[in-house]
């Protein structure tokens, strides 16, 4: 047993994410993980849950590194970049799965971003 916590371990938050998705299933064996998978995938089906499980450990890595507010505000950011408008940012800040705090912060971000924006262009 040690020797596959060992293998979760190393997989790091995808890891955990598929361990409970397999868990989920009822199922046992490569169907379990067959099943799994394609539950993460949606659509896609295994190969989505692969690119899943694949970008999981990319952002987790990125927000080990950098922190999570950081990610979210240079989310933001290239909003922002891509033309979004203040208020389209904020419609989609506050349908974000996120608590209250981290939601003001982002607004705040944006209204500040914006703001400087304004200043830069009068």
């Amino acid at each position: 047993m040690d020797k596959l916590i060992e293998k979760i371990v190393g997989l790091g938050i995808p890891g955990l994410i598929l361990l409970i998705v397999i868990e989920a299933t009822g199922l046992a064996g490569a169907a379990a993980l067959a099943s799994g998978l394609a539950f993460l995938g949606g659509p896609l089906g295994m190969m989505g849950g692969i690119t899943v499980l694949a970008l999981t450990a990319v952002i987790s890595a990125g927000i080990a590194r950098w922190g999570f507010q950081t990610i979210l505000q240079g989310v933001v950011d290239g909003l922002v970049r891509e033309g979004k408008t203040e208020h389209q940012i904020l419609g989609q800040i506050e349908s974000f799965m996120a608590s209250n705090e981290i939601k003001a912060v982002l607004k705040e971000h944006v209204r500040s971003e914006f703001e400087r924006r304004r200043q830069q262009a009068a």
